[in-house]
Order: C-alpha cells, then structure tokens, then sequence
C-alpha cells in the first residue's frame, strides 16, 4: 500500500475541499459574462423534392454555465472528464477532457444492455429467455446474486431479470452473464462500432478486467467470499501499482465523455433500439439503486434522471474510476446528457460526491426553454 499522505497533501486536500464549497456558495453571484454573438446557422441540404424542416443549429451553452464548471474542474484534484450535452432544443455540447480515454468501470455496463436489446430486437434473443448461472461463472465483487448461486447450485434467470439486476444493481455477475449470452466482448465491441458510438473502448469482462488491474492472472476461487480482497493484499506494492498505473494510462475499457454523451442523445432519440427496447432501458436505469448521492443529489424535485454509475479500485490515496453518466430531463421536456468521468482521484467520497451534485445542479439552474 501506499505510505500515509504528509501533512503538506492532506492541508492541500482540505484547501481543495474548502475551495470547493466557497464556489458552490458563490456560484449564484457570479457576474455574467460578456454576451457571445450568436451561433452560426446550420447549413441545410437541398432536397429533391419536399424540403424537410431544419434541424436547429449547434448553439452554445447558456452564458456563466461554461465558466462555473470550469473553475470547479480546474479545483478538484485528480484527473476528471466532464461533457454536458443538451439533446432537444438546439443541441450544444461542451465539457473539459471530453475527448480524452476514461476507466469506465461499470459504466461499459450499458453498453452490455444495449447490445442484449439489440439482440432483442433482431428476434436473435428473447427477454424471457432463461439463462443458467453456476458457481463456475460467478465474478468479483458486487455480485448480489451470488448468494442465490451459492445456495442451489446453480439458478435460472431471465434475460430481463439480468438486465434489471445489471444495471439497476450494477450486478457483475449478471452483466458477465449477459455478455456470454451475446457472445463475448466481440459482440459489444461491434454493437458499438455498427453504431458509430465513436471513443468507446470495452474490455474482457469483470473478472480479467478487475484481477488485471490488480496484477492477479484470474482464479475462479476469488469470486468466492473474500478471497479475491486476500489475494489482491498479496500481490508486492510495487506490481500492483505498475498493473494499476498501466491500466490508468491506456484503460482497456476507456471512454471519452464526449462519446458517451452523445451515445446517451442516440438513446434518448430513439436512434439505437427500437421504441419498445429504448423505452425499457430509459425506465431501467431511472430505477438505478447505485450512486444515490452523485449526479442524481444535484438534480432538483421536478426534474427526471436516469443514470449508470461506474467504481473502480483504490491503491491509497488514489482513487480510479468514479463515475456517473445519466440524462436529467427538465419539467418543460428538455433533456441533457451528462457524463462525469474521474480517472484517478485523491478527493474524499463526499468531495467526489459534491463535485458531480455541483455539476447536475448547474446544468439545471441554467436551463432555458
């Protein structure tokens, strides 16, 4: 593990946090900016016949938005990704590292449903088509399943039931089981790039990503109480952290948020799935139990959201992979993607936390109809 952080780092860390708060109590008196010109239209091509109506043009994101991010990202320590996309109204996108690979974590767990609904939809699969899971294909973990695994032997569950379980949850041994039942990562990976998904990287699944990153060849004993934890303890300082900095360098699951934003605005339009699978996955991941106190805290009462969160592991001090990504729609309809993506981190859970509620919360104190 790593040694005790000094008193120079923890001072700094409560500057940080201090600085942070400052600027969420002052965020409501910045002065406005000084006004942009307008947008420049979007050019629209002519048709052979009936001209259809033009999309509304890339505008830019209300004045002050823009700024306020930016001072409370340049504040919060680590190696964090933002992208804020509005979806209906005259789209705008801006964000900072939007472009830039990210851990993903659980986040690729969308990715897994959307492919299965796919499958889905092309009649290759059913949702109350049963899947068998043994003791052999349990993960590592936050596997609530596992218990009912453990207790029989082997159990029998819906594909929609591990779309529930898997996302809602962030079970990973349902999304492991889900990600058999499609075929393996190739079939992920050619969902998104059919899709033209873009800066979306998906990895081998839970159990080589995670025991990867920890410099462990997989054993199927560490899916079993907490021996993967015993093992991961085992392995020297110095090899787990060169495994933890590889992967951190060139995520194998990485993602740009720019790209998840946008495959949230396909979703939301209907452009991925047909209207029956777009409707379950939307009313799925408003049901997410996971991550109640980061982007959703920062959503205020009248607004919807839906989301998928993602954890990584932590090597003291840093923190990897600490994620939301969601869409929070606003009373009047207006929607907006958001991703969060911190990489790696030295901030406290509740710093984490007030950064991605700061996030949320401006985006909607800066709606306009």
């Amino acid at each position: 593990m790593f040694s005790k952080t000094t008193k120079r780092v923890h001072k700094a860390s409560q500057t940080g946090l201090t600085s942070l708060a400052l600027l969420s109590i002052l965020s409501g008196c910045v002065s406005a900016p000084v006004p942009r010109g307008p947008a420049p239209p979007a050019a629209i091509a002519p048709a052979p016949a009936v001209v259809a109506p033009a999309r509304p043009a890339i505008g830019r994101p209300p004045a002050g938005l823009e700024n306020l991010i930016q001072d409370q990202w340049r504040l919060f320590p680590g190696r964090t990704g933002v992208a804020i996309m509005r979806v209906d109204g005259g789209e705008w996108v801006f964000g900072h590292r939007m472009d830039e690979l990210f851990p993903q974590q659980s986040v690729s767990k969308t990715w897994v449903a959307l492919t299965v609904l796919d499958m889905v939809d092309k009649g290759k699969l059913r949702l109350d088509q049963k899947v068998s899971i043994t003791r052999d294909d349990l993960a590592v973990f936050h596997q609530p399943i596992r218990d009912q695994v453990i207790a029989n032997g082997s159990i029998e569950v819906s594909i929609l039931n591990l779309l529930e379980t898997s996302i809602r949850a962030s079970d990973n041994t349902a999304n492991d089981s889900l990600l058999r039942t499609v075929g393996g990562p190739q079939a992920v990976k050619s969902f998104i790039a059919r899709k033209n998904l873009g800066a979306i990287r998906f990895g081998p699944g839970e159990r080589a990503l995670q025991s990867g990153i920890a410099g462990l060849d997989w054993k199927q004993e560490y899916a079993i109480g907490r021996r993967f934890y015993a093992a991961r303890d085992a392995v020297p300082l110095a090899t787990r952290k060169a495994a933890l900095d590889r992967y951190l360098n060139d995520p194998i699951d990485g993602a740009s948020p720019q790209a998840i934003v946008r495959a949230l605005v396909k979703l939301a339009k209907g452009e991925l799935l047909s209207a029956s699978s777009t409707r379950l996955m939307l009313d799925i991941m408003s049901r997410t139990s996971s991550g109640p106190n980061r982007l959703k805290a920062g959503v205020p009462a009248g607004w919807s959201f839906l989301h998928k969160t993602g954890t990584g592991q932590i090597l003291p001090p840093v923190s990897t992979g600490y994620n939301d990504i969601g869409i929070m729609t606003a009373p009047d309809g207006t929607r907006y993607a958001i991703a969060v993506m911190m990489g790696s981190t030295t901030a406290s859970i509740p710093q984490r936390m007030t950064f991605m509620q700061f996030v949320s919360r401006t985006v909607a104190s800066h709606h306009q109809n």
